[in-house]
């Protein structure tokens, strides 16, 4: 099978540049477009809500242009210009992003963890563990 769209899933932790140059390899290897995607979580309360202000607004731009910030140094670094970088909106992260990789045909997605042990997995939940069991690319984990 061909890859021609990678989906790279950043969150601004301190792995993002290590696994964001994984996408990028990855994309540059088989000539594939790259996505950055990060997603906003809307809390429940404000999912219900009819409006957000601008401050609201702003303060998700920004911190959605912090999540996506290691992830372009890395492309540039590379010197990798075929990407582009998106913002999707959720309550549940592994949905979202499972959600626009099968919206967008995504090929493979590449993301990270932070997960130290299947205790911690267990009890607090992985996004990585979630998209690995409902995405119907493959998926590269990235420790």
């Amino acid at each position: 099978m061909a890859i021609k769209k990678v989906l790279c899933a950043v969150d601004g932790s301190k792995i993002t540049g290590h696994v964001a140059g994984c996408a990028v390899e990855l994309a540059q290897a088989t000539g594939a477009k790259l996505t950055f995607l990060t997603v906003n979580v809307v809390p429940t309360r404000a999912r219900r809500t009819h409006y957000w202000d601008a401050e609201s607004m702003n303060a998700a731009a920004a911190q959605s242009d912090k999540q996506l910030a290691a992830a372009v140094k890395s492309a540039k670094a590379a010197k990798f210009d075929n990407y582009d970088c998106i913002v999707a909106n959720g309550g549940n992260v592994a949905d979202a992003i499972v959600s626009y990789a099968d919206k967008n045909k995504i090929d493979h997605i590449v993301m990270g963890t932070n997960t130290t042990s299947e205790l911690a997995r267990i009890f607090l939940g992985s996004v990585a563990t979630a998209v690995v069991s409902h995405a119907t690319a493959p998926v590269t984990v990235v420790k």
